[in-house]
C-alpha cells in the first residue's frame, strides 16, 4: 500500500521521542500499591507474539491507553498493564520452517513489539509485564493444575484428536485444510487419545449468572447459548434381552412428552456400545461409517444442510413405556461428546429427526396432536404443544400436562429422572505441542498416575528440542525429558508429553499483573485484593465463548479453592470493532496488514491515535485510509500553531472601554468551554473517542475564531481555554499535549493533572429549541429562552398557530413538558 501523508508543521518524531525518553526515565507510570488514591484496573487483551504490531492491534490498544490516561486525569491510581501471550503453534511452524528455536523466535518478537508498544506512547508500566512462555510464569499454570488435580477439576479421559497417519502426529484445527494435513496433503481423521481436561461443567451453572458484571447483551446471551442450559429427563431404554453386560442405554430429552413417539435410537459413531450393538451381519458396514465419521469435523457433523446419514446396528432397544422394540442406528450427526451420546428419534416432532426417518423409511408416530388435526400424515414434524395421542394412559391430555405426568411415571417407574443438561462440555486442556506449558504429571507402572511434587515445579521445556518435518511433538521422543523417576517410589518412569491449552495461560494472567515478581505463589493474596477485579476489561468479541468464558471459570474455581475471595474476574467489558483495509478485517492471512511504524515516522504516534479513534465508533470498526489519516494531521498542524503561546501574544489586547460586546463576548467563549469540557468528558467515560476528538475539533475551530474577533483577545480568558483544551486532549494525543503544556509554562507534567471540571450553570445555552407535539407528532418547534418555565413553555406551545390549526374542534386533555426538551399536547 502506498503511504501519502500530509507534511507537519512541527517536528513529530523528536518531540514524541523526547517525551517517551523522559517519561521512562522519570518512571511517570509507575504504578504503586501504596498510592492512596481510588483504584481503577484498566486491561486490555494482549497480543499474541506474531512478531510486528500491525495498525489492527493499535486499534485495540490506543483507545484503551487513552481510557486509561482519561482514568488517571480523573484522579484514579490506574493500573493498565501489558504482557505477551507467548506461546501457542505458530511459534512451532517457525521453528521447523526457519530452523530457529520457538524460545529465540518468540523473544525476538517481543523485543520487537515492545519497541512498537512504547512508540505507540502508552501509559503500561513496563515493570509489570508479564511473558507467559517463561518458566516463571508457566510454573504457576502447572501449580494451578496441580491444585485443580487435587480438588477433582483436573482428570484425564479419552477424546478424539486430528490425526495424520503419514506424519504420525496429531494436528491442530487449523493444520487441517479441507480435511487434509497442510504439511503433506493425507486424509485426516479422529483418533481417540487419553487427554486432560478441566471440568468446567461442574461451574455451567454459576457461568450463567450474569448478575454481577456489566458487559454487553450479545456477549451474555453467546454465553447463554454456549452453556446450553436445558430442564428435561433422563430416560433409559431395555437392552436386557442382549445379554450385554450393559442392561440399558440413556438419553436426555426436553420432550418427555414425545417419548410414545420414538421410533428408532441413535447412537455416536464413537460411543464404546457400537461395537456391541453391532449384529455380525452388519458388522462391515457399521465399522466403513464409524471410520468415515471420523473423517469429519464436529462442524460438518452437526450442518443442518448435510444429508442425513446413518446405519443400523441389527440391535433393539425397548421402550418401556410402552414395550416396543426399537431399531438403534449409527449416525454421525450425534456426538459422544454431547449429552449421553445417544438420541431417541421422535421424527413425527423433530425436523432434524422427521427428515432422518423419511430417509430411512423409519415410521413416523404422531402423539402430540396440533389444534384441529386430522388422522393422517402431516408433510413436517409438529414442534408445538398440542394434545397427547396416541400416548397410552395419557390420550387426551393436553402436551404441557403430558409433559409433567411422564416425567412423574418414568421417575416412579425407576426409568429415569428429571434433571438439568447442558450443552457445555468439559475444558480440553491437551495439546500435543511443545511450544506450550508442560502438563505436570508422572506414569508409572507401579504407581499409575503421579502429580509432580510442587517442590519440584517448574517442569521445564527441554531446550534440545528437535523440530521434524512431520510436526510431531518433540516431547514425545526427548528421552531426557520422557524417562524420569517416579517421585512416590523411585522407580522409571514417564513424563507427559501433552502441554497446555494456551488459553490457561490467560485465564488468571490478570492476577498475575498485580505482583509480577512475587515467587511464594502465583499472585501476592494482599496485593490482589487490593487490585482486583478488574474494573474495565476491553478487547474483541471474538472471544465470548473461549478466553472470556474460560477466565470466569478459574476465577470461580480458585474462589472455592481459597485463593480468591470475589468470583468475577472483570466487572465491566467493552468490545471494540476490527480495523478494515481493502474491504477486509486486517489480518496476515489476508495480506491486508499495515504496519504503523511508517506512518508513526511521518507524522508521529499522536496523529495515528487520534485518527484511530476519530474514523468511527470504537466498537463498530472502521476502515483504514491515508485520506483520513491525513485530515487529522492537518488538524494537529492547526493545533499546533493555535496553542503556542506566540500565536496569543501577537494578538491585540481586548478594549476595556467596550464593555458591553466584552461581557456578553466573554458569557459566549466561557459557555462554549464548559459545554465543550462536558462533552468530552461525557465521550470518553463511554468510549466514543470519535465524537469526543469531533469536539475537540470543533473546539479548536471556535478558538481560532476568538483570536481573530476584531476587538481583541481576552488573554487571561484565552489561556484559560487552552488550559483545558490541552488538558482535554492529553489522553488522546499525550506527547503533543505534553509538549504544548511545556511550553504554556505548566508545571511538568500534564498527565499528572486532573481532567477539566464544568459548571453546568455556566454550559447553559440562552437559547433553546423546544419542540412542540399534540399527540405525539411533531407540529412545531420554538427558539425560548433556556430558562423558561414549564408553565410558560406550556402557554407558548398553546399559541402557536401550527398548534392551533390542531386544536379546532378538539379539546386539550393534558399537556406533559419535558424541561428544556418539548411540549406534548394531548387532545381529544
Amino acid at each position: 500500500m502506498t503511504m501519502r501523508t500530509t507534511e507537519l508543521t512541527y517536528n513529530a518524531r523528536e518531540i514524541e521521542k523526547k517525551w517517551r525518553g523522559r517519561w521512562e526515565g522519570d518512571k511517570l507510570y509507575k504504578v504503586r500499591d501504596d498510592d492512596p488514591r481510588p483504584k481503577w484496573y484498566e486491561l486490555t487483551m494482549y497480543p499474541y507474539t506474531s512478531g510486528d504490531i500491525h495498525i489492527g492491534h493499535w486499534y485495540a490498544m490506543a483507545p484503551s491507553d487513552a481510557h486509561a490516561r482519561f482514568r488517571r486525569m480523573q484522579g484514579y491510581n490506574v493500573l493498565h498493564p501489558m504482557g505477551f501471550d507467548a506461546f501457542g503453534l505458530p511459534a512451532e511452524n517457525a521453528a521447523i520452517k526457519r530452523g530457529i528455536h520457538p524460545y529465540t523466535w518468540t523473544m525476538n518478537n517481543i523485543q520487537n513489539m515492545r519497541r512498537q508498544l512504547r512508540s505507540m506512547g502508552t501509559v503500561y508500566d513496563w515493570d509489570r509485564e508479564i511473558v507467559c512462555c517463561l518458566p516463571e510464569y508457566y510454573k504457576w499454570n502447572q501449580w494451578f493444575f496441580l491444585k485443580f488435580y487435587e480438588a477433582g477439576l483436573a482428570y484425564r479421559a479419552k477424546a478424539p484428536a486430528n490425526w495424520c497417519s503419514s506424519c504420525q502426529t496429531v494436528l491442530a484445527n487449523e493444520q487441517v485444510v479441507d480435511g487434509k494435513c497442510e504439511r503433506c496433503s493425507t486424509s485426516v481423521y479422529r483418533r481417540d487419545l487419553e487427554q486432560w481436561f478441566f471440568r468446567i461443567t461442574k461451574y455451567a451453572n454459576e457461568l450463567l449468572d450474569v448478575s454481577k458484571i456489566d458487559w454487553p447483551e450479545k456477549i451474555k446471551i453467546m454465553q447463554n447459548n454456549w452453556i446450553g442450559r436445558s430442564e428435561g429427563v433422563e430416560i433409559s431404554f431395555d437392552l436386557s434381552h442382549l445379554g450385554l453386560e450393559e442392561q440399558e442405554i440413556s438419553t436426555f430429552t426436553t420432550r418427555i412428552d414425545t417419548i410414545y413417539g420414538v421410533t428408532f435410537v441413535v447412537i455416536a459413531p464413537e460411543h464404546p456400545l457400537v461395537e456391541k450393538l453391532t449384529a455380525r451381519e452388519h458388522k462391515t458396514e457399521v465399522e466403513a461409517y464409524v471410520q468415515q465419521a471420523r473423517h469429519q469435523t464436529e462442524v460438518e457433523r452437526l450442518s443442518t444442510e448435510g444429508e442425513k446419514t446413518g446405519v443400523f446396528t441389527g440391535s433393539y432397544c425397548v421402550n418401556r413405556l410402552n414395550g416396543e422394540p426399537v431399531p438403534i442406528l449409527v449416525a454421525d450427526y450425534v456426538l459422544l461428546t454431547y449429552g449421553t451420546g445417544v438420541v431417541m428419534g421422535v421424527p413425527a416432532h423433530d425436523q432434524r429427526d422427521f427428515e432422518f426417518a423419511k430417509k430411512h423409511n423409519l415410521p413416523i408416530r404422531i402423539v402430540v396432536a396440533p389444534p384441529g388435526w386430522q388422522e393422517g400424515d402431516m408433510p413436517q414434524a409438529y414442534v408445538g404443544e398440542g394434545t397427547q395421542v396416541n400416548s397410552g394412559p395419557f390420550n387426551g391430555l393436553p402436551s404441557s400436562e403430558g409433559k409433567e405426568r411422564i416425567a412423574e411415571h418414568v421417575e416412579r417407574m425407576g426409568w429415569g429422572k428429571r434433571t438439568v443438561s447442558y450443552r457445555l462440555r468439559d475444558w480440553l486442556i491437551s495439546r500435543q505441542r511443545y511450544w506450550g506449558t508442560p502438563i505436570p504429571i508422572i506414569y508409572c507402572d507401579e504407581c499409575g498416575t503421579v502429580p509432580v511434587p510442587e517442590e519440584d515445579l517448574p517442569v521445564l521445556l527441554p531446550e534440545d528440542a528437535e523440530f521434524r518435518p512431520t510436526g510431531e511433538s518433540p516431547l514425545t521422543y526427548n528421552q531426557g525429558f520422557v524417562n524420569t523417576a517416579c517421585p512416590r517410589c523411585g522407580r522409571p518412569a514417564r513424563s507427559e508429553t501433552d502441554t497446555m491449552d494456551t488459553f490457561v495461560d490467560s485465564s488468571w494472567y490478570l492476577l498475575r499483573y498485580a505482583s509480577p515478581q512475587y515467587d511464594k505463589g502465583p499472585f501476592d493474596p494482599q496485593v490482589v485484593r487490593k487490585w482486583l477485579p478488574v474494573d474495565q476489561y476491553t478487547g474483541g468479541a471474538e472471544h465470548a465463548v473461549m478466553h472470556l468464558l474460560y477466565a470466569r471459570f478459574f476465577t470461580k474455581a480458585l474462589q472455592d479453592l481459597g485463593l480468591l475471595d470475589f468470583d468475577e474476574p472483570f466487572l465491566r467489558l467493552y468490545n471494540q470493532g476490527h480495523i478494515i483495509a481493502q474491504r477486509h478485517k486486517m489480518s496476515k492471512s489476508r495480506g491486508n496488514v499495515i504496519t504503523p511504524d511508517p506512518y508513526v515516522e511521518e507524522v508521529g504516534a499522536d496523529v495515528v491515535r487520534c485518527y484511530l479513534m476519530f474514523l468511527g465508533p470504537w466498537d463498530q470498526g472502521g476502515e483504514w485510509s491515508d485520506q483520513g489519516l491525513n485530515g487529522i494531521a492537518r488538524w494537529m498542524n492547526r493545533v499546533w500553531e493555535m496553542c503556542q503561546p506566540e500565536t496569543l501574544e501577537s494578538k491585540g489586547d481586548k478594549d476595556p472601554n467596550d464593555s458591553a460586546f466584552w461581557d456578553a463576548w466573554d458569557v459566549t467563549v466561557t459557555r462554549t468551554l464548559h459545554q465543550t469540557i462536558r462533552r468530552v468528558t461525557t465521550d470518553l467515560e463511554k468510549f466514543k473517542f470519535n465524537t469526543a476528538i469531533a469536539t475537540l475539533m470543533e473546539y479548536s475551530n471556535h478558538l481560532r475564531r476568538v483570536l481573530e474577533v476584531p476587538e481583541g483577545v481576552n488573554k487571561p480568558l484565552f489561556r484559560d481555554c487552552i488550559k483545558s483544551f490541552l488538558l482535554l486532549l492529553a489522553p488522546c494525543a499525550p506527547h503533543i499535549a505534553e509538549e504544548m503544556w511545556e511550553r504554556n509554562g505548566y508545571p511538568y507534567s500534564i498527565h499528572n493533572q486532573h481532567m477539566p471540571q464544568w459548571d453546568d450553570a455556566l454550559a447553559m445555552d440562552e437559547v433553546i429549541t423546544l419542540v412542540v407535539q399534540v399527540n405525539g407528532k411533531v407540529r412545531d418547534r420554538l427558539q425560548v429562552p433556556a430558562s423558561i418555565t414549564a408553565e410558560e413553555a406550556k402557554s407558548l406551545a398553546l399559541e402557536s398557530p401550527r398548534v392551533k390549526t390542531q386544536l379546532t374542534n378538539a379539546k386539550v386533555a393534558n399537556m406533559v413538558y419535558v424541561p428544556g426538551r418539548l411540549v406534548n399536547v394531548v387532545v381529544k
